[in-house]
Order: structure tokens, then sequence, then C-alpha cells
């Protein structure tokens, strides 16, 4: 049977396990949009309001779902703006296909009305982008993007299939061969995209340096979630009595209640991490990249300590932090063998010291009741009022760690933010695509006045396919952490941080896009908004809770080398 290739590459996406995409049309992908007509029964077309945002939505459905996310844009600027999205999960380690389309063939190169080479753009920020420039091509390029984007360390890719190549016509076999079992060059791709793997030795090796310390501690970050070994990582952390600290991106790798868990390590860590830290003989680290947010002077962190760095990807091996010993593969497989390889009666000599540290930090981030609004009793809040299975979503900058530093997260996959990029304006789409792909687990995003001005025209997806995702805006009428760092490091010069305190009105913009919207000043005024924002959840609808603080409301910082 005949089909085009637009109809060839949603069959393909189908075949691959896409349920959504998330996208906006535009001239040269008209053909893709008439076919997703007769395949809407399949696979759904969310219409966002800005591509960047449909980049942002895939990521968030692919962090909170661990399936790849799928993005759709036009070329020249629709592919442009998917850029920053793209980047944002390559840093990140997420898996997002992002599909362009671009001019006709015969048109590549001669400056066309919205041509842009989208490949070339893109290669510095992906793990690997193709051109289809043959329709038969088509299906087994798919195949072998969804292959790519995640095995080893995940992350995105991007297929840019020209006009002709989406109108033009070949014989398809519906039935046709599954992706995993696909022959030619997917196989030959798949030798490329390999890991070098570990062997017994290197796990002896390990066992003999982690059983000849005194004061282990881990250090996991993503690798850990990606690669689904957090119940491995808790029975090693149990097995060696060894505290666990976490990067932005490990959050919820082990619960934040567990009593080896110290928290958020860093630049703005807890003191119980830092602690952990500097006192270590022999630092664990798993699925991180010893990011300078993490190690701040990286002579001095873990100064006293030796260093075995566990990672899929070898070129994060030594690249920042150099290691005294190394495994390279699969967290889940290696973290099992290595318990295996442990003695249970190890003993170490931490003697409860970091749980005791840790008690007195949870004492005193206790809540007492004043007047004004603070950042902690709002998130603590929330997480009372939407329980264990709340999917976190954050856009960038002091709320972010706030809520890194305050929600009790109890799973992997429950706190999406973006932590290597730094991307203001990645929540909205984030969260909508966290919901598209978790519809039974509450949803609620932190954002900042400043990041909620970036993307605050996803209002429209959220009410357009009624999402309920709880919206909580920290408005402190300023870009907060800039202006901290201002009266930091520059006098209290404020250059451009302070935001226009007349606008907008962002309850009355809720109200433009059919959401609904509260202003709150004080604690009594929050709880009674998130009361009436829960019922507004449970009936299908967002809703948005504009929180003022008092504009000099800092992060307080803590750093794990002095």
């Amino acid at each position: 049977m005949k089909y085009s290739g637009a109809r060839i590459l949603l069959e393909s996406l189908i075949k691959n396990g896409a349920d959504t995409i998330f996208g906006y049309p535009g001239s040269v992908v008209l053909d893709i949009y008439d076919e997703l007509l007769n395949c809407k029964e399949r696979i759904r077309h969310i219409l966002v309001s800005h591509e960047q945002h449909a980049a942002h939505a895939a990521d968030g459905y692919a962090r909170s779902s661990g399936k790849p996310g799928i993005c759709l844009a036009t070329s020249g600027p629709g592919a442009t703006n998917l850029v920053t999205g793209i980047a944002t999960a390559f840093v990140d380690s997420v898996p997002v296909i992002a599909i362009t389309g671009n001019v006709s063939i015969p048109l590549l190169g001669k400056d066309s009305f919205q041509e842009v080479d989208i490949a070339g753009i893109t290669m510095p920020i992906v793990k690997h982008n193709w051109i289809v420039e043959d329709v038969h091509d088509l299906e087994e390029i798919i195949n072998e993007a969804f292959l790519v984007a995640v095995s080893g360390r995940p992350g995105p890719v991007l297929v840019d299939i020209p006009k002709d190549i989406t109108s033009a016509l070949c014989e398809y076999d519906v039935v046709g061969r599954n992706s995993l079992n696909a022959a030619g060059r997917t196989g030959r791709l798949l030798e490329r995209t390999r890991r070098v793997t570990f062997h017994n030795e290197d796990i002896e090796k390990a066992a003999l340096l982690i059983c000849g310390s005194k004061r282990p501690v881990i250090y996991a970050g993503g690798g850990i979630i990606n690669s689904g070994a957090s119940v491995q990582l808790q029975k090693l952390a149990e097995l060696l009595d060894s505290p666990v600290v976490l990067s932005l991106m490990g959050m919820g790798a082990i619960s934040s209640s567990h009593r080896l868990c110290a928290g958020l390590v860093g630049m703005y860590g807890t003191a119980a991490s830092a602690e952990a830290v500097r006192k270590c003989d022999l630092l664990i680290a798993a699925g991180c990249r010893f990011s300078d947010r993490v190690t701040n002077n990286h002579g001095q962190f873990a100064r006293n300590a030796k260093i075995l760095h566990v990672d899929i990807d070898p070129a994060e091996i030594n690249k920042n932090i150099a290691s005294d010993m190394s495994i390279t593969g699969d967290l889940k497989a290696i973290l099992d063998k290595l318990a295996k390889a442990i003695p249970a009666n190890h003993k170490n000599e931490w003697n409860s010291g970091i749980e005791k540290l840790k008690t007195r930090e949870i004492e005193n981030q206790k809540n007492t009741r004043t007047k004004y609004l603070r950042p902690r009793f709002i998130i603590q809040e929330t997480a009372k009022a939407l329980g264990e299975k709340t999917i976190v979503v954050t856009d960038v900058g002091q709320h972010q760690i706030w809520t890194a530093q305050y929600y009790p997260f109890k799973n992997p996959r429950s706190f999406l933010s973006s932590a290597g990029m730094g991307t203001m304006g990645f929540g909205m789409g984030a969260a909508a695509g966290a919901k598209l792909a978790n519809p039974d687990s509450p949803v609620v995003l932190f954002s900042g006045d400043g990041c909620f001005r970036m993307n605050c025209a996803e209002m429209a997806t959220l009410v357009k396919y009624s999402l309920p995702v709880l919206i909580i805006v920290f408005n402190n009428s300023a870009l907060g952490m800039l202006r901290q760092w201002q009266k930091a490091l520059y006098k209290s010069r404020y250059s451009q941080t302070d935001l226009d305190e007349h606008g907008p009105d962002f309850i009355s913009l809720a109200h433009a896009y059919g959401a609904s919207g509260f202003r709150v000043t004080d604690e009594s005024s929050f709880l009674h908004a998130l009361e009436k924002s829960a019922k507004l959840l449970e009936s299908g609808k967002p809703a948005l809770i504009e929180a003022v603080i008092n504009k000099d409301e800092k992060v307080t910082a803590t750093p794990v080398n002095k």
C-alpha cells in the first residue's frame, strides 16, 4: 500500500509507542497536520501557544514518564523556537524527539522563505540529528531516533523533514517490523550508542574500596532516576549506613524522609549534606556530573575523600573532578552488584552524626505562624494538600531552590526542573506535558513572577485541554535570585531586576484565559485559596495562586567547602 511521507511519519511514531505530539503548525508541515486528522484516535496532538513550550512540554512528558516526548514545529522560526527546549533537554539528559519541517529539497541552501539549517544549529545540543532526503528512509530514521534518544545516556534528537518528503508516496508495510528488531542502519547505530560496560573485576575493586572506607557518602544524581535505580540506591545506602546527598536532578531518587537522605548538596544545599561531603573519606558519585553549582571550588570539594565515580557516560569520568576509580555502565545493574559484593556486617564511623544534624535542620524548618507569607509555608502546605503522588514542576530562580530545599519529595520522577540549563519559562510547558503523561497524579507548578511572564500564554493550553494544573506564582515584583546577588555582590545596585509593580495583573490574566485566580498576601488567605484550588483541580480545571512575598526574601546558601 502506498502512503505519503506524512502518514509514514505518524505510523512510525505510533509503532514506537508515541501517543502524544506537542506542536504548532506551519506551511511546510501541513501535510503532517492533515494526516493527523486521520490518526487522531491513535495519537493526540496538543496545540501549544509557542513552539518553545512544545519542546518543554515534550520534556516534561519524558521526565515524568520515562518515555520519549515528541514535539513538532515548522521550518525557520518554528524550528529555531525549539532550540532552547532542545538544549534544556540535552543538558539534563531527557529523551525528546524534535521533528521539524523544512523547505523542499530543491530549495535547501538557497535562502528560501523560512529556511534554516536546523540540523547545523542543533548539532551541539542533540545526541544525533537527521535530514530525511528519501521518503523510503523515513521509517528507519524514526526508528533510529527513538533508539538513540533512549539508549545509553538519554537525550534529545532531531529529525528534519523537507516538505516534498512529507508529500511523496512510497510502499509501506502497515504491520511493519518492530523498531527494536529493525536491521540495517539501526543495528549499526546501536553499536555506536552502546556505552563501555563493566566487568566483575570492577565490582570487586569498588567493593574493596568501599569496605576500606570509614565514612562513605553517596552523591546521587539524575542518572539514578533515568536508570530506575532508586531501589538499588536505597539498598546500598542502608547496607553501608551511608548518608545520601542529592543533586538538583537527583531529587526524589530517595525519599526526603528517609533517615539517610541528607538532602540537596551544593551551593544551596543543606547543612547536613555539606557536612557529609566535608567529612567523608569516600564519595560514591552515582549518575552525576559534578556541576559547578555542586562543587563550587573543584580543588576543595570532598578534599578528604577518595572518589568512586559510576556513570553510563564515559565522557563524564574525570571531566570535572578526578576520580580514584570509576565504573562505566548502567547504574541499576552496577549498584545491585555492589550491594551483593559488600559484607552485610559492614560498619562505619558516622554514628548517626549526619542524622542528628538533619534532625536539627528539620526542627529549624518547622513553620511558625507569622503575619507574612513565607516560601517554606507555601511549599510545605501545598505538599500536604496535594499528597505524595504529586509531580512538582518549577521554573528557574529562587522558587526553584526553595522547592528543592523544602518540598518533601517521596518518589523518583516527581521533581521536574531545568537544572543544568536554568531555563526561565520552562515550567508551564513542562507541567502540561507532565499532566498529560500522568493524568492520575496531581501536578503543581511553582513559578516566579519573572518566569511566569515568559510562559503565561500556555494557560490557554491548560484551559483548552482541561489540564488541572495548580500554578503558584511567587510574586516579589523582582527577578529575585538576581536581585539577591546584586545586593550581595554589587552593593545593592539593582539594575533592571525590579519588575513593574503595576502589571500585569496576574489574576485578571488568568481570568482572560478562562482560568481561576487568587491573590494572597498572608497564611490565612493562602490556605483558603489552596482549598478552593484543590476543588477546581478535582473538577478538571487549572487554577492560579499569586502569592505576594517580600522582595528581599532570600535563598539560604550552605557551601560544601570552606
